[in-house]
């Protein structure tokens, strides 16, 4: 029989390598062969062997055997789509290591565009979030080599390096008439993929960066310590997924789980039997049904995408923000017999209605794009109010002034000048509370 075991979506090498590799659900697979019962292409064979002999006699250089069939093996698995891949040993033996390991990067989920390097999201707290790197951005030139030509392995490979050593990217931006230089200086990463807060009244506020494989005991776990700190239930949750790459596929239908009290979460279409699996919910939403507010942007990828969609397709939350990126394939990792591996693309993830992620993304309830707010001032003068003034009268029910409490920058005047989505999706949340408490 064979045997797979699920490792992880969107991320796997990224999180691990520093950078990221999206690549979908992923497993290890030791896979026999199947004969098709097809007759071979033998005109396609005779073609191939002809430009096999004339590299062989005439290319300017001597080139071996092994390096024309390895070119070969990667054309083919790279001509199929843009995550199918082949990884030679050492490339295959980083990947086993990185599940578990850390190393040097700069903190991107990655895949490639037009021959050039896109990123997808800049993982939180990390140094090319810090030196401000955006999700569409392209990587044209790394220090002095240009991208154009390379493959993504090859990228990942030169963004890689020893904590505290420098790299400047040069990136194309969509609004920027110029190319941008950007110096990052590589860290170790690490990604704490659950934070938490509580926000005005009594509303909590959890952002998943990634899935990792105890995301959902984090995440639950946060909520229970907004729920003691609020001193009561919430009234409310907004779930920040935006510039979430993705993860491990458990901790994307735990998540999923944690909301929900029944139902499909999420299930793969696939060719072979084995590619065709269905993830249900179990009785228990952590919320009880109280309302919930989902923010998600071109940056939320694959895991962030299983999530959203489900709560999306059960009704269980309202989804706020911009389409997300659209990667719902499903890659199985085949190892061969010389010790490399492939990345095959193997199925396609659909949301309990049947909708496909792949090259869609969800589409969320609310179109919301980012807005920078700036307060109005007159002349920079604040206006007076009586409690400015001189031997002003007390309001004679024994209340004091409020001084600015630790966490006002939570406060909506606050909020909505950092960040403007956030802020409605507060306003919206304390809607639908106030709707849910009149029923």
């Amino acid at each position: 029989m064979n045997r797979r075991t699920p490792i992880g979506i969107g991320l796997l090498a990224g999180l691990l390598l520093g950078l990221g590799l999206t690549t979908g659900m992923t497993v290890f697979a030791d896979k026999k062969a199947a004969a098709t019962g097809s007759s071979l292409p033998l005109e396609e064979l005779r073609t191939f062997t002809d430009v096999y002999v004339r590299i062989k006699n005439d290319y300017v250089e001597p080139v071996t055997d092994k390096k024309l069939l390895e070119e070969a093996i990667r054309g083919m698995l790279a001509g199929l789509d843009p995550h199918s891949a082949y990884l030679d040993p050492e490339e295959f033996k980083e990947l086993q290591i990185g599940t578990t390991g850390e190393f040097g990067g700069l903190g991107i989920e990655v895949g490639m565009e037009d021959g050039f390097v896109k990123v997808i999201a800049p993982i939180d707290d990390t140094p090319a979030q810090r030196a401000g790197i955006k999700a569409g951005d392209l990587i044209v030139r790394i220090d002095d080599k240009p991208v154009k030509g390379m493959t993504l392995n090859e990228a990942v490979k030169l963004m890689r390096g020893k904590k505290g050593t420098p790299i400047t990217l040069t990136i194309v931006r969509e609004g920027e008439e110029k190319p941008l230089k950007i110096t990052i200086v590589r860290d170790i990463i690490r990604v704490k993929s659950v934070k938490s807060r509580l926000l005005d009244d009594g509303f909590g506020y959890v952002r998943i960066t990634s899935f990792q494989s105890k995301t959902t005991a984090n995440l639950i776990d946060a909520i229970e310590k907004l729920e003691k700190k609020n001193k009561g239930p919430l009234k409310g949750l907004i779930l920040d997924l935006r510039n979430n790459p993705g993860g491990v596929l458990t901790s994307a239908v735990g998540v999923s789980d944690a909301f929900l009290d029944s139902g499909l979460i999420v299930y793969t279409e696939g060719r072979v039997a084995d590619s065709q699996l269905r993830y249900e919910a179990t009785r228990g939403d952590i919320l009880k049904g109280r309302p919930m507010v989902v923010l998600v942007n071109g940056g939320s990828a694959s895991a962030s995408e299983i999530v959203s969609g489900a709560l999306q397709d059960h009704h269980r939350a309202l989804i706020l923000g911009t389409r997300t990126f659209g990667k719902g394939s499903v890659q199985t990792i085949l190892p061969l017999k010389n010790g490399a591996a492939i990345k095959l693309t193997t199925a396609r993830y659909y949301t309990p209605s049947g909708r496909s992620i792949q090259a869609e993304g969800i589409e969320p309830d609310i179109e919301l794009k980012p807005l920078a707010v700036e307060s109005v001032k007159d002349d920079g003068i604040e206006p007076l109010k009586e409690a400015d003034l001189q031997r002003h009268l007390d309001n004679g029910n024994g209340h004091k002034q409020k001084k600015k409490k630790k966490g006002a920058d939570d406060k909506p005047e606050e909020l909505a000048k950092r960040d403007y989505q956030l802020y409605e999706a507060l306003n919206i949340l304390k809607g639908l509370s106030l709707l849910e408490a009149k029923r």
